[in-house]
């Protein structure tokens, strides 16, 4: 069966209504939850209820774009028990009717795939911040995943309806939770499509809710927790090191004993900011502890290796250490957010309600 559409709505116009027709035409069921709009705006939510027989639900408060798509995910899942998945839309324009259909046929024929819309930003209708926004969130995404995903911010997407529950279990109620869910698809390994479809501004992006400044700050926040505390952790490495070369000398066994006692101070620096404030976990501290100590002396005896092999290239072991801790920075934190910090998930909120819809 075809995919649902899922689209939240603040404060929508006519363009919705008119949007909603045209997917209904392509015999697409379609959910369009209200998250808290002004009340001029409910005869256009009536309008799609009563004419085009779309399910609208409500959110009484705004809570969030993440908020109404785990909403709209939760309702979805729970009555349309045979739809193959989801197929999330922006309310404002900038999906056509057309590049929704070829989204939701593309997930018919990938299931077990997450749909990406990708858009072209080369074009000089793109808004200046929205193009460098999405090359600086594509730039981060793969860094942090090592997968290539040209459009991490597009809001046209296949969810596969497998995954439902792990949609609904990924933190985030507004517009982190994107960046969140393909940040966890990435890392469940999930195979992602890429969809061509329209670049679509309407008076240089005017109709969008994003703030520039707090919604961006939300995306990059885990990623920027664990920059602060890997450079707070390399400060005092390099600190020590240096000092204990001047110590100790710069002979291998000079360079292994320096790393080793550095490693271990700011390892244990690390470990404690990692696991109580940048990944939050809740798993066993014990097998988290010997996750963590074996990926800490893999780290340390490859930096040991390279830097001592390399010393005689530059002037001061200390510059090839940064070099080479500079790398092994964006390695580690892969593994520890798949393998070592990784928290199971919760059940989804049993004693949540299904959902809210008004008639």
């Amino acid at each position: 069966m075809k995919p649902v559409v899922i689209i939240p709505a603040l404060n929508p116009d006519e363009k919705l209504i008119a949007l909603v027709g045209k997917l209904r035409g392509e015999d697409l069921d379609v959910v369009v939850v209200n998250d808290g709009s002004r009340e001029e705006c409910w005869g256009i939510f009536n309008a799609l209820e009563w004419r085009h027989q779309c399910d609208v639900l409500v959110h009484p408060e705004n809570r969030g774009k993440g908020a109404a798509l785990k909403t709209g995910i939760r309702y979805a899942w729970a009555s349309y028990p045979d739809s193959c998945g989801f197929v999330t839309a922006d309310a404002d324009g900038q999906h056509s009717a057309e590049d929704i259909a070829k989204v939701a046929a593309a997930l018919e024929a990938n299931p077990g795939c997450l749909v990406m819309g990708a858009r072209d930003f080369g074009g000089g209708e793109v808004p200046f911040k929205s193009r460098w926004g999405n090359r600086i969130t594509a730039a981060v995404f793969r860094l942090s995943t090592g997968l290539r995903c040209p459009d991490t911010q597009t809001g046209l997407r296949g969810i596969p309806r497998g995954h439902a529950e792990a949609c609904l279990a990924i933190p985030g109620d507004r517009f982190e939770y994107e960046m969140n869910m393909l940040m966890q698809f990435a890392k469940d390994d999930i195979p992602m499509v890429q969809v061509p479809i329209e670049t679509i501004y309407l008076e240089d992006n005017k109709s969008t809710h994003f703030n520039s400044v707090r919604d961006s700050a939300r995306i990059y926040l885990n990623i920027l927790r664990y920059s602060l505390a890997s450079v707070s952790s390399a400060v005092i490495d390099l600190t020590l090191f240096t000092m204990l070369t001047a110590l100790f000398g710069v002979t291998s066994s000079g360079i292994l004993a320096s790393t080793v006692l550095a490693r271990t101070t700011s390892g244990a620096v690390n470990f404690a900011l990692n696991r109580n404030w940048v990944f939050r976990s809740g798993s066993s501290r014990r097998a988290e502890l010997a996750k963590y100590f074996t990926l800490f002396a893999g780290q340390m005896l490859t930096s040991w290796v390279l830097v001592a092999g390399l010393s005689s290239l530059l002037p001061h072991p200390a510059i090839v250490k940064a070099i080479t801790d500079t790398g092994l920075f964006f390695l580690s934190y892969q593994i520890q957010k798949r393998y070592i910090f990784h928290n199971e998930r919760k059940d989804t909120a049993s004693d949540e309600k299904i959902f809210v819809k008004t008639v």
